[in-house]
């Protein structure tokens, strides 16, 4: 059920007609979605992965007997199994059939070591663990000592259907990755054997669904615990919002499925409408490839792509951009991070699709806001919330004082302008949400869960304002704020002004440690390919000294082939902050 009504908030002002401030949700889990659209779409696709195609009546028929399999193991209801895979027809398939069993889903980053597994396999107590092969090697020291009770081993093409004889060729000649299981491990090939013929569980929406860890910004990273009912409001509030596409409209996956954007805006949403996923095991090496998939699937049905600012970065600057047919890519949905206007100028006049910026936390399932698709919406905002969902911005001293929204209302390009950004101040605080996608807490840790919420409140540590039309603009990130003088320097505004220079490709900001004023603004630039022998900190600081103020100028500049990024995308300003203090000690 939709939660009540929350009366005449300032953002109905300009909220899409087409999107119901409040939904009915359905008290069932995701399973239950995939089991709809199974029986109405049966023949149509539901992945294409490598050049496999699945359609929903196969996917569902490898649900049920995963699930089945599970079962015949002992993992019941409450238990937690971990997926180590990257974007896969096996993954989709395993998350479904822990949802279709009340056991709980947790997915671990491929790319992580032997300690970070360690840590994500005792905290969440999982008993399985679901790994690739190529990927064993580098964890099997992460799983002494843990809850694991059971390994089951799959190849990237098990599920693909290609010919013995092509398997064996791609793995002798390395196209296919591939590594050493340990003798016990079961194959996810044999447990698919199984009768579809899974036990009936009977779950009640706020039993946990999915176990999400979070990026480990400070400290380790925690477990967000997501019930059934977080999982399908957030689906089905996305759903509501892209009320602008075709019934069976294909989402692109680049961004990796163990990401809570990527869980929801390519692979629940993709199965709750009944659309396919164009999934990718790892993001392109080369945009090119990108390109020639949305020509081709496109033919199919118009195209979504989540993504963040580096991905639509790259496509932009790529040489060959011009070459490929992009009219089927019809919305972009940025997240995980700021979209600097000049990159979504550039995107939108470049393949003439609507990109719109959107935001969330893992916290949230993650999604909170969007730009509207269609009509009225602001770029350099992150839009406004999403049905059933409310929002405040608390004083960033006690968190206790709501502070109004801002006195004017920002254009429809640019977000607050240099003069409007000084007076935004006083209006400035810590973003508050509260919705029916708000995670239960955190695993194990009774501090941080009440901490972060409050009254029912998620404290999200983003600082943010209200404009008068209702548009929530994001101004960082509380703990990258720099303090310069007194002065409260946004990394993401300075890195939002940078980036309309046109040497620069990209750029990330932090503060640097200053024993007379704070700290100082340092910028790491990517300079774009044309002016790479030509740009110099000396012109980027006159540059800068024209287009923004005094104290956001960066003191220091220094050069980078590329920026540090999460497999998402996302550029860790913690790396650079750590590597400055590591210079400063050796100083």
């Amino acid at each position: 059920m939709a939660q009540e009504s929350l009366g005449e908030r300032i953002w109905y002002k300009h909220y899409p007609p087409q999107v119901p401030k409040c939904l009915d949700y359905p008290d069932c889990t995701l399973a239950e979605f995939l089991k709809e659209t199974a029986i109405k779409h049966a023949s149509k696709p539901a992945i294409f992965f490598l050049d496999a195609e699945v359609s929903y009546r196969d996917l569902w028929d490898m649900v049920r007997r995963l699930a089945t399999a599970f079962a015949g193991l002992g993992f019941k209801k409450g238990d937690v199994i971990a997926l180590m895979l990257p974007n896969s027809i096996q993954f989709v398939v395993a998350y479904y059939a822990c949802q279709l069993l009340g056991v709980t889903v947790t997915s671990i980053n491929p790319t992580y070591k032997a300690l970070e597994v360690r840590h994500q396999l005792k905290d969440s107590g999982a008993k399985a663990l679901l790994i690739l092969d190529a990927l064993f090697e580098e964890a099997r020291d992460g799983i002494e000592g843990t809850a694991v009770e059971k390994i089951i081993g799959t190849n990237i093409v098990d599920l693909c259907g290609f010919s013995a004889l092509k398997v064996f060729l791609g793995k002798l000649l390395k196209k296919i990755p591939t590594g050493a299981l340990p003798a016990d491990a079961l194959k996810l090939t044999e447990l698919l054997k199984a009768d579809p013929d899974p036990p009936e569980v009977e779950i009640d929406p706020e039993d946990e669904a999915v176990l999400l860890y979070t990026g480990g910004t400070t400290g380790l990273p925690k477990g967000a615990m997501l019930t059934h009912r977080n999982v399908v409001s957030n689906a089905t509030m996305c759903n509501a919002w892209l009320w602008k596409r075709q019934e069976n409209m294909g989402i692109i996956g680049v961004l990796p499925l163990f990401h809570s954007f990527a869980m929801t805006t390519v692979m629940n949403i993709a199965i709750l409408l009944g659309g396919f996923q164009v999934l990718f095991p790892r993001p392109p090496e080369d945009m090119a490839e990108l390109f020639a998939a949305i020509e081709k699937y496109s033919s199919n049905a118009d195209l979504i792509m989540p993504g963040v600012a580096v991905l639509f970065n790259k496509i932009n600057t790529h040489p060959q951009v011009k070459n490929f047919d992009l009219s089927g890519l019809k919305i972009a949905i940025s997240g995980a991070g700021p979209l600097p206007l000049e990159i979504q100028d550039k995107f939108e006049e470049l393949t003439g699709s609507v990109i719109i910026e959107g935001y969330g936390l893992s916290e949230t399932t993650p999604v909170t806001h969007g730009n509207p698709i269609a009509g009225y919406r602001k770029q350099g905002t992150i839009g406004l919330p999403f049905p059933d969902t409310d929002i405040k911005i608390m004083d960033k001293e006690t968190g206790t004082r709501e502070l109004p929204p801002l006195p004017f209302a920002v254009a429809e390009t640019g977000g607050l302008t240099e003069e409007q950004a000084g007076e935004a101040d006083a209006y400035t605080g810590e973003l508050v949400i509260k919705g029916p996608q708000v995670m239960r807490g955190y695993k194990n840790k009774p501090e941080e869960t009440a901490d972060t919420i409050r009254d029912g409140w998620l404290y999200t540590g983003d600082i943010a304002c209200i404009d008068a039309d209702g548009f929530t603009i994001i101004r960082d990130r509380a703990k990258d704020m720099i303090k310069f003088k007194g002065y409260a320097v946004f990394p993401a505004e300075v890195e939002d002004l940078l980036h309309r220079h046109p040497g620069i490709q990209g750029a990330a900001v932090i503060g640097v440690p200053h024993e007379k004023v704070g700290e100082v603004v340092k910028a790491f630039i990517v300079p774009a390919p044309a002016y790479k022998e030509q740009i110099t900190a000396e012109e980027i600081q006159e540059w800068a000294k024209d287009n923004m103020a005094a104290h956001k100028i960066p003191s220091i500049i220094e050069f980078r082939e590329e920026l540090p990024t999460t497999l998402v995308g996302k550029i860790l300003r913690r790396v650079l902050r750590e590597e400055e203090l590591e210079k400063l000690k050796e100083s």
